[in-house]
């Protein structure tokens, strides 16, 4: 398969709705798409860096940036391209996984569709939809919260979690667990916004029988959640400090959480992902796929994921129209609280000409025969 060229698109897409978390506001999803054209097939990948570095230390200019000077010439490095030689030759620059995760996601994607093979397929899916969870953003008043969670029930969502930071956390879980009961499924998400110092404020959450509380202190803390984790009933799920396999192995081995999010852009990519999935599988430990307001491409790619067996709670998978009044690819649509797996070759979506064009901002083409 011979590598013709990339193609780095940046687009703008209006959320239907503000969503807030402990790291800020976001209105508009700033989003970078990177497409690897072939001999024999065209494949799409979605940058999940926002645009400013407030979750990770990524952002979306950086990431064009890194992609355009560094990760896309050592595809001109590879004699015999295949997606895990692309793995290895971008291992030689630290760090920017979702740059990485983006340019592996879209090679993958024209490596199997050029062989007709899924990529559910691929990563060893083991069935043919997933169920879904949504993410509620921190809200201006308990009323607001209520009627946005309650909206989200009538649709079918089978998982709630609220994003939640100091000042807004105890009050809001409790309001929840009264005006919709017990059997709610129902987690909380700190997006780092605790310190240990916190842990006897963090403890009252156990009294509201939550799935898990992910994410409550700082990433580099493994030591601490360990501590937290000895604390708290509630169990304690890692998504920022997870950034590789041996991260993993290594939070396990401490006992810092029980459960883990996995992000493939926060990890670098689909390989990395399933890696960290085997981890966790292998020591008995529930893993659900998390999400960042992805369009259909990323989407479809996190439910490809999602398929896999180690997957047992419901992730960040929500319909389209969470997040935009009208999506770039076919919508994902819930389905009594499921979303089904795409079945088509790669990815198994593709964007809707008309409907990328009308959000694109700038297209750059850099060919292969530069390098």
């Amino acid at each position: 398969m011979k590598i013709d060229g990339v193609e780095l698109r940046r687009a703008s897409l209006p959320l239907k709705a503000p969503f807030r978390t402990s790291f800020g506001t976001e209105t508009t999803k700033d989003v970078l798409f990177v497409k690897v054209v072939t001999s024999e097939s065209e494949g799409w990948g979605e940058c999940v860096a926002m645009s400013e570095p407030r979750y990770c230390s990524e952002y979306t200019d950086g990431a064009a940036e890194v992609l355009r000077k560094f990760l896309i010439p050592s595809l001109g490095e590879l004699t015999d391209p295949d997606v895990h030689a692309l793995s290895a030759a971008m291992e030689q620059f630290a760090g920017h996984p979702m740059a990485k995760a983006a340019l592996e996601t879209a090679f993958l994607d024209a490596e199997l569709r050029a062989c007709g093979t899924s990529m559910s397929s691929y990563l060893g899916a083991v069935v043919d939809r997933v169920p879904a969870g949504v993410s509620v953003g921190i809200k201006n008043s308990i009323d607001e919260l209520l009627e946005e969670v309650g909206g989200f029930l009538d649709a079918g969502y089978l998982r709630i979690k609220l994003k939640i930071e100091p000042g807004w956390d105890i009050e809001p879980v409790r309001a929840v667990r009264e005006q919709f009961g017990e059997n709610v499924l129902l987690q909380v998400d700190a997006n780092t916004a605790y310190t240990l110092a916190d842990a006897r404020h963090l403890q009252r959450l156990d009294d509201f029988d939550l799935l898990l509380i992910e994410q409550p202190l700082p990433e580099e803390e493994l030591r601490g959640h360990a501590r937290l984790a000895e604390m708290m009933r509630t169990p304690v799920c890692l998504d920022e400090s997870i950034t590789s396999a041996k991260v993993t192995a290594d939070a396990l081995a401490i006992g810092a959480c029980s459960v883990v999010n996995i992000k493939p852009g926060r990890v670098g990519g689909y390989l990395e992902s399933r890696r960290i999935h085997d981890v966790c599988k292998a020591n008995g430990i529930a893993v659900w796929c998390g999400g960042m307001l992805e369009t259909g491409i990323g989407r479809a790619a996190n439910v490809a994921l999602a398929a896999l067996p180690g997957f047992v709670l419901p992730g960040d998978t929500s319909a389209s129209d969470r997040y935009f009044a009208e999506d770039i690819t076919e919508p994902f649509v819930l389905d009594n609280g499921y979303v089904k797996v795409p079945e088509g070759p790669g990815i198994g979506v593709e964007p809707i000409p008309d409907l990328l064009e009308a959000i694109t901002t700038s297209v750059e083409w850099i060919g292969m025969d530069r390098f």
